[in-house]
Protein backbone atom coordinates (compact mmCIF):
# COMPACT_ATOMS: atom_id res chain seq x y z
CA UNK A 1 0.00 0.00 0.00
CA UNK A 2 1.49 3.39 -0.93
CA UNK A 3 1.72 6.29 1.51
CA UNK A 4 -1.34 8.13 0.17
CA UNK A 5 -3.58 5.06 0.37
CA UNK A 6 -2.23 4.18 3.81
CA UNK A 7 -3.01 7.66 5.13
CA UNK A 8 -6.54 7.48 3.67
CA UNK A 9 -7.09 4.07 5.21
CA UNK A 10 -5.78 5.22 8.58
CA UNK A 11 -8.14 8.18 8.52
CA UNK A 12 -11.14 5.99 7.82
CA UNK A 13 -10.01 3.41 10.33
CA UNK A 14 -9.65 5.83 13.20
CA UNK A 15 -12.91 7.56 12.44
CA UNK A 16 -14.43 4.15 13.01
CA UNK A 17 -12.29 3.29 16.03
CA UNK A 18 -13.06 6.55 17.82
CA UNK A 19 -16.78 5.85 17.87
CA UNK A 20 -16.98 2.09 17.96
CA UNK A 21 -14.51 1.37 20.73
CA UNK A 22 -16.56 3.60 23.01
CA UNK A 23 -19.60 1.51 22.22
CA UNK A 24 -17.63 -1.65 22.90
CA UNK A 25 -16.89 -0.33 26.39
CA UNK A 26 -20.35 0.81 27.16
CA UNK A 27 -22.45 -2.16 26.23
CA UNK A 28 -21.14 -4.04 29.20
CA UNK A 29 -18.53 -2.37 31.32
CA UNK A 30 -20.93 -0.17 33.23
CA UNK A 31 -22.54 -3.21 34.79
CA UNK A 32 -19.22 -3.90 36.49
CA UNK A 33 -18.84 -0.35 37.71
CA UNK A 34 -22.32 0.59 38.75
CA UNK A 35 -23.14 -1.63 41.76
CA UNK A 36 -22.02 1.44 43.72
CA UNK A 37 -24.70 3.27 45.66
CA UNK A 38 -24.82 6.96 46.49
CA UNK A 39 -23.08 6.19 49.76
CA UNK A 40 -20.26 4.19 48.25
CA UNK A 41 -16.68 5.19 48.91
CA UNK A 42 -15.51 8.03 46.63
CA UNK A 43 -12.07 6.41 46.44
CA UNK A 44 -13.27 3.53 44.22
CA UNK A 45 -11.61 3.62 40.78
CA UNK A 46 -11.67 1.24 37.84
CA UNK A 47 -9.64 1.10 34.64
CA UNK A 48 -9.94 -1.13 31.55
CA UNK A 49 -7.44 -1.29 28.69
CA UNK A 50 -8.17 -2.42 25.13
CA UNK A 51 -5.73 -2.87 22.26
CA UNK A 52 -7.00 -2.08 18.77
CA UNK A 53 -5.80 -3.96 15.68
CA UNK A 54 -6.40 -3.13 12.03
CA UNK A 55 -6.10 -6.16 9.74
CA UNK A 56 -3.45 -7.54 12.11
CA UNK A 57 -1.60 -4.23 12.65
CA UNK A 58 -1.58 -2.63 16.12
CA UNK A 59 -3.51 0.60 15.51
CA UNK A 60 -4.00 2.07 18.98
CA UNK A 61 -5.22 1.84 22.55
CA UNK A 62 -8.51 2.69 24.21
CA UNK A 63 -8.90 3.07 27.96
CA UNK A 64 -12.01 3.43 30.08
CA UNK A 65 -11.79 5.08 33.51
CA UNK A 66 -14.52 4.96 36.13
CA UNK A 67 -14.64 6.69 39.50
CA UNK A 68 -16.98 8.28 42.00
CA UNK A 69 -16.29 11.97 42.55
CA UNK A 70 -17.93 14.76 44.60
CA UNK A 71 -19.55 15.94 41.36
CA UNK A 72 -21.06 12.51 40.69
CA UNK A 73 -20.25 9.20 39.03
CA UNK A 74 -17.70 9.80 36.28
CA UNK A 75 -17.07 7.68 33.20
CA UNK A 76 -14.28 8.65 30.82
CA UNK A 77 -12.96 7.03 27.66
CA UNK A 78 -9.64 7.94 26.03
CA UNK A 79 -8.69 6.59 22.59
CA UNK A 80 -5.25 7.22 21.06
CA UNK A 81 -3.55 6.09 17.87
CA UNK A 82 -0.42 3.96 17.85
CA UNK A 83 2.90 5.63 16.82
CA UNK A 84 2.76 4.16 13.28
CA UNK A 85 -0.79 5.41 12.64
CA UNK A 86 0.02 8.76 14.29
CA UNK A 87 2.60 9.48 11.58
CA UNK A 88 -0.29 9.78 9.12
CA UNK A 89 -3.38 10.47 11.21
CA UNK A 90 -2.98 11.20 14.91
CA UNK A 91 -5.99 10.56 17.15
CA UNK A 92 -6.48 11.73 20.75
CA UNK A 93 -10.17 11.59 21.73
CA UNK A 94 -11.74 11.95 25.17
CA UNK A 95 -15.39 11.46 26.13
CA UNK A 96 -16.60 12.12 29.69
CA UNK A 97 -19.96 11.70 31.36
CA UNK A 98 -21.04 12.75 34.86
CA UNK A 99 -24.00 10.75 36.17
CA UNK A 100 -26.39 10.65 39.08
CA UNK A 101 -26.08 7.55 41.34
CA UNK A 102 -28.88 5.84 39.41
CA UNK A 103 -27.00 6.24 36.12
CA UNK A 104 -29.03 9.11 34.67
CA UNK A 105 -26.79 11.73 32.98
CA UNK A 106 -25.97 15.21 34.25
CA UNK A 107 -23.31 16.34 31.79
CA UNK A 108 -21.56 14.89 28.76
CA UNK A 109 -18.38 16.33 27.20
CA UNK A 110 -16.61 15.26 24.03
CA UNK A 111 -13.18 16.44 22.86
CA UNK A 112 -12.09 15.03 19.50
CA UNK A 113 -8.67 15.45 17.91
CA UNK A 114 -8.31 13.47 14.66
CA UNK A 115 -5.65 14.78 12.32
CA UNK A 116 -6.80 18.34 11.56
CA UNK A 117 -10.38 17.60 12.58
CA UNK A 118 -11.49 18.95 15.96
CA UNK A 119 -14.70 18.87 17.97
CA UNK A 120 -15.45 20.27 21.41
CA UNK A 121 -18.96 20.04 22.81
CA UNK A 122 -20.84 19.81 26.09
CA UNK A 123 -24.39 18.52 26.67
CA UNK A 124 -26.33 19.24 29.87
CA UNK A 125 -29.28 17.07 30.93
CA UNK A 126 -32.04 18.24 33.24
CA UNK A 127 -34.34 15.68 34.85
CA UNK A 128 -37.96 15.81 33.73
CA UNK A 129 -40.54 16.20 36.51
CA UNK A 130 -44.22 15.18 36.54
CA UNK A 131 -45.66 16.09 33.14
CA UNK A 132 -42.87 18.48 32.20
CA UNK A 133 -40.64 17.46 29.26
CA UNK A 134 -36.96 16.77 29.68
CA UNK A 135 -34.68 19.71 28.82
CA UNK A 136 -31.31 19.18 27.13
CA UNK A 137 -28.83 21.99 26.45
CA UNK A 138 -26.18 21.47 23.78
CA UNK A 139 -23.10 23.76 23.67
CA UNK A 140 -20.71 23.69 20.73
CA UNK A 141 -17.59 25.18 22.27
CA UNK A 142 -15.66 25.75 19.03
CA UNK A 143 -18.19 28.22 17.62
CA UNK A 144 -19.85 29.06 20.96
CA UNK A 145 -23.38 28.16 19.84
CA UNK A 146 -26.02 26.92 22.29
CA UNK A 147 -29.22 24.99 21.50
CA UNK A 148 -32.06 23.84 23.77
CA UNK A 149 -34.19 20.74 23.21
CA UNK A 150 -37.23 19.26 24.94
CA UNK A 151 -38.31 15.61 24.86
CA UNK A 152 -41.31 13.80 26.33
CA UNK A 153 -39.22 10.71 27.20
CA UNK A 154 -35.88 10.15 28.94
CA UNK A 155 -32.81 10.61 26.75
CA UNK A 156 -29.25 9.56 27.53
CA UNK A 157 -25.82 10.60 26.34
CA UNK A 158 -23.69 8.01 24.48
CA UNK A 159 -21.88 6.96 27.67
CA UNK A 160 -24.80 6.72 30.11
CA UNK A 161 -27.17 5.08 27.62
CA UNK A 162 -25.71 1.64 27.93
CA UNK A 163 -25.97 1.54 31.68
CA UNK A 164 -29.70 1.36 31.01
CA UNK A 165 -29.13 -1.44 28.49
CA UNK A 166 -27.19 -3.54 30.99
CA UNK A 167 -30.01 -3.30 33.54
CA UNK A 168 -32.00 -5.62 31.24
CA UNK A 169 -31.49 -9.31 30.61
CA UNK A 170 -29.75 -10.04 27.32
CA UNK A 171 -31.82 -12.82 25.76
CA UNK A 172 -30.68 -14.50 22.55
CA UNK A 173 -32.97 -13.67 19.65
CA UNK A 174 -34.35 -10.50 21.19
CA UNK A 175 -33.50 -6.81 20.72
CA UNK A 176 -33.22 -3.94 23.18
CA UNK A 177 -33.79 -0.26 22.39
CA UNK A 178 -32.36 2.89 23.98
CA UNK A 179 -32.83 6.61 23.20
CA UNK A 180 -29.49 8.40 22.76
CA UNK A 181 -29.11 12.17 22.34
CA UNK A 182 -26.05 12.72 20.16
CA UNK A 183 -25.02 15.35 17.64
CA UNK A 184 -28.18 17.40 18.28
CA UNK A 185 -30.52 14.50 17.47
CA UNK A 186 -32.38 11.79 19.37
CA UNK A 187 -31.56 8.30 18.11
CA UNK A 188 -33.58 5.20 18.98
CA UNK A 189 -30.80 2.59 18.88
CA UNK A 190 -31.42 -1.14 18.53
CA UNK A 191 -29.17 -3.71 20.23
CA UNK A 192 -29.53 -7.25 18.80
CA UNK A 193 -28.60 -10.25 20.98
CA UNK A 194 -27.28 -12.96 18.64
CA UNK A 195 -25.83 -16.01 20.42
CA UNK A 196 -23.58 -17.36 23.19
CA UNK A 197 -20.04 -18.74 22.81
CA UNK A 198 -16.61 -18.95 24.46
CA UNK A 199 -13.89 -16.51 23.43
CA UNK A 200 -10.21 -16.09 24.35
CA UNK A 201 -8.45 -12.70 24.53
CA UNK A 202 -5.21 -11.55 26.24
CA UNK A 203 -7.15 -10.99 29.49
CA UNK A 204 -8.29 -14.66 29.53
CA UNK A 205 -11.01 -17.02 28.33
CA UNK A 206 -14.64 -16.01 28.81
CA UNK A 207 -18.11 -17.41 28.30
CA UNK A 208 -19.67 -14.63 26.25
CA UNK A 209 -22.90 -13.36 24.79
CA UNK A 210 -22.63 -11.91 21.29
CA UNK A 211 -24.27 -8.53 20.63
CA UNK A 212 -24.80 -6.46 17.48
CA UNK A 213 -25.71 -2.74 17.78
CA UNK A 214 -27.51 -1.14 14.85
CA UNK A 215 -25.89 2.30 14.75
CA UNK A 216 -27.53 5.36 13.21
CA UNK A 217 -25.90 8.26 15.01
CA UNK A 218 -23.43 10.47 13.15
CA UNK A 219 -21.71 11.76 16.30
CA UNK A 220 -19.61 9.69 18.68
CA UNK A 221 -21.02 6.50 17.14
CA UNK A 222 -20.53 6.81 13.37
CA UNK A 223 -22.12 4.05 11.29
CA UNK A 224 -19.15 2.37 9.65
CA UNK A 225 -20.26 -1.21 8.98
CA UNK A 226 -21.14 -4.41 10.76
CA UNK A 227 -20.06 -4.40 14.41
CA UNK A 228 -20.07 -7.49 16.63
CA UNK A 229 -19.33 -7.44 20.36
CA UNK A 230 -18.53 -10.34 22.71
CA UNK A 231 -19.53 -9.50 26.31
CA UNK A 232 -19.14 -11.76 29.34
CA UNK A 233 -22.23 -13.90 29.90
CA UNK A 234 -22.69 -12.95 33.55
CA UNK A 235 -23.94 -10.07 35.66
CA UNK A 236 -20.96 -7.92 34.59
CA UNK A 237 -21.60 -8.02 30.83
CA UNK A 238 -18.01 -6.88 30.31
CA UNK A 239 -17.05 -6.49 26.61
CA UNK A 240 -13.91 -8.49 25.90
CA UNK A 241 -13.77 -8.51 22.08
CA UNK A 242 -15.16 -6.44 19.21
CA UNK A 243 -14.85 -6.89 15.47
CA UNK A 244 -15.98 -4.47 12.76
CA UNK A 245 -15.47 -3.71 9.10
CA UNK A 246 -13.40 -0.66 8.17
CA UNK A 247 -13.19 1.26 4.90
CA UNK A 248 -10.23 -0.99 4.11
CA UNK A 249 -10.01 -4.40 5.83
CA UNK A 250 -11.34 -4.83 9.34
CA UNK A 251 -10.42 -4.00 12.91
CA UNK A 252 -10.84 -5.61 16.30
CA UNK A 253 -10.51 -4.44 19.90
CA UNK A 254 -9.46 -6.90 22.60
CA UNK A 255 -9.46 -6.60 26.38
CA UNK A 256 -5.88 -6.70 27.67
CA UNK A 257 -6.33 -5.92 31.36
CA UNK A 258 -8.65 -4.26 33.83
CA UNK A 259 -9.92 -3.92 37.39
CA UNK A 260 -12.41 -6.77 37.24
Amino acid sequence: MNTKKFAHAASGLYSAIRGNICLCFLLGILCVSFPLSAGASPSINKKFIYHIYWTGIRAGTAILYYKKTPEGIEIKTHATSAPLISLFYKVDDVARSILYPDGYPKKFTLKVRQGRHKRDKVTYFERGADNWPQKIVFHNILDDTIFEYYFDKPAYDPLSAFYEVTKSDLIVGRSLYIDIFDNRKLWNTEIKVLRKEKVRVPAGEFASIVIKPILKSEGIFPKTGDITIWATDDERKLPVLMRSKASIGYFKAVLVEGDY
